[in-house]
């Protein structure tokens, strides 16, 4: 970023026209050039600035007594060094001393010791350097860093060794110099400054304050002349017009104060919230026969959700075995139509065996995803079967010939309930030839009397894996039977008078299948599922979309109707980010994009935060405007849109994105403390803005680098890990044996105890060796397309703890052309076992 754009982002965020920019540059004073440079220690030299020397006659004998004391201190400290130091300058005098030595002698940063011998007069932060701001009516300017930024030493070679910019610091500015990971506090504050005026932020991070502390302008790495150049119109604008500036300053403290207060909220939901909320939820789960309620029992998606994602980031094994359990027990119950796929909405008794025949779309999103999950965590291929089977159901079953998806099926047919999906023994028979209908009556429990009324709900008595042993077969050879039996019962039924199809076409409903059929057809490499989700996307961007930042909410017969609610935008959002994460194609990341960007003027809440449900009203009395917070059979729209606006802050530059979210999540937090089991979605989506993300592709430098990670077999008991990266263009990596001690090198490793595998030498490719413009010395760095592999063996598993996932620790750092981004390491899940 340069000092015109942070200048003119200053403007646009104060809604004013003054810019640094208007500032002729030939106002500035040019005293600067008279001024001394830093503490020089030599013998012979122009000046010695102490602390307070330049008073402008103020000093008193005390002050003078300091000043004169203060070079000696200087000398001491970096006497006290020892004879094998080696200072970090340019500015050397023939015996190898260093010309100049600032106050940063006397720290302990590592950071700050790097910049002790720069010609500028830095000051460390604390309350001496603002003491002096304000006697002398100075503008500050802040430096804050951390030793291993690329970026950070390359401002400070070219412009903090610089000896005209370090009289132009020293004359019209008190510079300070902070420590980031030392003072995290004060990075965090500055920070959020920068976002907020430029709408990005990194290290270095430069600002331009008031005497009193306040942000004028900020950016974060600037080519030596136009820092120069900036350093030079803010004293002008600041001599001429120092009212003006305060004000503007004071605006954006009052908005920092505001995005802090909603990060302390926020705050206030820590891990321990969400891990007390899987407490208190597992404290209700049947342990009989799973679920959380007694009668009816709901699926409960939204809580199984949270544990799945407890499971997968503790490795909490009690929540896995919850929800595994509850999902089997659902699987073999009647509501799961085992012969046409996917689920009735809820059972009406303990054993989820009679359900409720209604069939939503809804519930077919959440659980495709659910079982997807739970096979990805435990490696059981029935739990993949159960997620194809229900996305099937949809394909065949719910889809529009324009590709969209219907909204549910009835419960009713022939006037009674669930008769579409009821058998009698004679009825399996006529189906069926004589082994596998034998094989059918007793797989599915079919008896004579029946369970429902005199006819059979089919369900399984024994699982799948029990049942096949009885028969003397292994699963790889039952499953084509099943498959067979099933097709015929299908057909059969098919014949039968259906259910009422509800063919309306609903928004936020679709989006929940996009992400569903995303996620599935990626995960277990389906091509069909991914081409349905792509095809409904497009089928509601042409046609709810119906001009950029508006939908509706409702399609049916080639019209849409009815004003999307926040659920119909957060929903479509979640959808369109999962196709870019399947394809990798930008158009559907921008879609989401759009969406997000047209919660907050749709649906805001300005005066007590948080999103409303709907738009307000202009033509209905509504009694009040209500928001979507807790989650029932859905999860709620004001968790949803909190996955999107996560998903697009790792996905992306935009730094909003990750503000929207805090503040969103700060606007509920009191209602979430009180009782977070209500909240199960958005505490998942917590984790998701706080940790990252989770499974074998991953994000990182804001969006610049996508990393993907697989394993290829090499035997039952060997693989072949292969992990790649994607940086864009403009974008790198340090190598895996940086030039330079001070850059963090890319490094893959098993993340934590991994019993049961061990990873071999990673093997990294050939880097680039580039010596950039600017950068005096070469890097060696990876740009482009990279790809890591190691070899991957199965050890010894005494205790039977090895997941069926590999999860993998990569460290990495990433640098543009303008700054270095803070070190990042992504733990990848990478799925072991097939489908």
């Amino acid at each position: 970023m340069n000092q015109t754009t942070a200048a003119a982002a200053l403007a646009l965020a104060l809604g004013t026209a003054m810019t640094l920019a208007a500032i002729p540059a030939s106002t500035a004073d040019t005293g600067a050039q008279e001024k001394c440079l830093g503490v020089a220690l030599q013998a012979k030299h122009d000046c010695q600035a102490g602390p307070d020397t330049s008073r402008a006659g103020s000093a008193t004998q005390d002050d003078q007594g300091h000043a004169d004391e203060w070079p000696r201190t200087l000398e001491a400290a970096l006497a006290a060094k020892g004879p094998g130091y080696r200072p970090r300058t340019e500015h050397l005098l023939p015996d190898g001393r260093p010309r100049f030595t600032n106050r940063l002698i006397l720290e302990d940063s590592p950071y700050l010791l790097q910049h002790a011998h720069n010609p500028v007069d830095w000051y460390p932060w604390g309350a001496e350097a603002f003491a002096r701001a304000r006697r002398e009516g100075k503008l500050v300017f802040l430096s804050i860093g951390y030793s291993t930024c690329h970026w950070c030493h390359v401002m400070e070679r070219e412009s903090f060794e610089d000896l005209n910019i370090a009289r132009q610091l020293n004359e019209h500015y008190i510079a300070i110099k902070v420590d980031r990971e030392v003072h995290s506090d004060i990075d965090q504050v500055y920070m959020i400054a920068a976002e907020l005026l430029t709408g990005g932020g990194g290290w270095p991070l430069s600002s331009i304050l008031t005497p009193e502390g306040e942000t004028i302008v900020a950016g974060t790495y600037f080519p030596p002349a136009e820092f120069a150049d900036l350093l030079q119109r803010a004293q002008a604008l600041w001599r001429q017009r120092p009212e003006d500036l305060r004000a503007q300053a004071r605006q954006v403290a009052s908005a920092v104060a505001r995005a802090l207060a909603a990060e302390s909220q926020a705050a206030e939901l820590g891990d321990a919230v969400i891990a007390q909320a899987v407490v208190d939820l597992l404290a209700h789960h049947d342990e009989l026969q799973g679920g959380f309620d007694r009668i009816p029992k709901f699926p409960q998606e939204p809580r199984l959700g949270l544990l799945l994602d407890q499971a997968l980031r503790q490795d909490d094994r009690q929540a896995l075995a919850a929800a595994v359990f509850t999902l089997k027990a659902m699987a073999r119950g009647g509501i799961h139509d085992q012969v046409g796929g996917g689920f009735h909405r809820y059972a009406t008794d303990f054993e989820w065996l009679v359900p409720h025949f209604e069939k939503m779309l809804y519930n077919q999103a959440q659980l495709a995803r659910l079982y997807l999950a739970a096979w990805r965590l435990t490696g059981d291929p029935g739990l993949a079967r159960v997620a194809r089977s229900t996305l099937d159901f949809v394909l065949r079953d719910l889809t529009s010939p324009e590709g969209g998806f219907y909204s549910a099926t009835d419960a009713d047919s022939e006037g009674e309930e669930g008769r579409f999906f009821l058998w009698t023994p004679a009825q399996i028979k006529a189906a069926l030839d004589p082994r596998d209908a034998d094989l059918a009556l007793a797989l599915y429990g079919v008896t004579q009397s029946g369970n429902f009324e005199g006819r059979n709900i089919l369900s399984l008595p024994e699982a799948h894996e029990t049942f096949a042993a009885a028969q003397g077969l292994a699963l790889d050879q039952w499953w084509p039977q099943v498959d067979r039996i099933n097709q015929a019962l299908y057909q059969h039924r098919e014949a039968r008078p259906h259910p009422h199809r509800d063919e309306k076409i609903l928004t936020a409903w679709n989006g929940m299948m996009i992400a569903a059929l995303a996620e599935t057809g990626d995960a277990l490499h389906e091509p069909r599922y991914l081409a349905a989700a792509e095809r409904a996307a497009e089928l509601l961007w042409a046609k709810v979309r119906t001009r950029p930042g508006e939908l509706k909410r409702v399609y049916l017969e080639g019209r849409a109707a009815q004003p999307g609610l926040l659920e119909d935008y957060a929903f479509l959002g979640e959808g369109l980010v999962a196709l870019y994460d399947a394809t990798g194609h930008p158009g559907w990341l921008e879609r989401a994009r759009e969406l997000a960007d047209a919660l907050g003027s749709r649906f805001a809440d300005p005066t007590g935060g948080g999103l409303f449900m709907g738009e307000a009203a202009t033509d209905t009395p509504l009694m009040a405007r209500p928001k979507d917070v807790s989650d029932g059979a859905m999860p709620s729209g004001t968790s949803a849109a909190l996955h999107l606006l996560a998903a697009l802050a790792r996905r992306g530059d935009d730094l909003t994105y990750g503000e929207r979210a805090k503040a969103l999540v700060a606007s509920v937090s009191g209602q979430v403390r009180g009782l977070p089991t209500a909240y199960p979605t958005l505490l998942v989506a917590l984790n998701r803005l706080r940790h990252g993300e989770t499974g074998p592709r991953q994000y990182a430098a804001r969006g610049a680098a996508r990393v993907e990670a697989l394993l290829l077999p090499q035997g039952p008991d060997a693989a072949t890990l292969v992990l790649d990266l994607a940086l864009s263009p403009g974008w790198h990596l340090n190598a895996d044996r940086p030039l330079q001690d001070y850059l963090i090198p890319t490094r893959v490793r098993l993340a934590g105890d991994t019993p049961g595998w061990r990873l071999g030498e990673a093997r990294y490719p050939p880097p680039e060796v580039l010596k950039l413009g600017f950068q005096h010395e070469p890097l060696a760095v990876y740009q482009g397309q990279v790809r890591i592999e190691a070899a991957l063996e199965r050890t010894a598993d005494p205790d039977g703890r090895a997941h069926p996932w590999l999860p993998l620790e990569l460290r990495l750092q990433a640098c543009n052309d303008a700054l270095c981004l803070p070190p990042e390491t992504l733990v990848l899940q990478v799925p072991i076992t097939g489908q």
